[in-house]
């Protein structure tokens, strides 16, 4: 699977968030990047700069 865009992120998100706990930014990754099934390549790719994960990004 491709990583999901922005927008494909937001539903998800929300929806993880709704049991209205904090969580942090590495607990809302993890659990993102397993709804959407990603590898560990994709999860690993970087943004053009080298310095942060595409995915990570999106999520932040």
């Amino acid at each position: 699977m491709p990583i999901p865009d922005f927008q494909s992120i937001m539903l998800p998100l929300l929806k993880y968030l709704a049991d209205q706990q904090e969580h942090s930014l590495r607990d809302l990754i993890d659990g993102l990047t397993i709804n959407f099934e990603l590898c560990e390549v994709e999860r690993q790719k970087l943004l053009p700069s080298g310095k942060q994960a595409i995915f990570d990004n999106r999520v932040g």
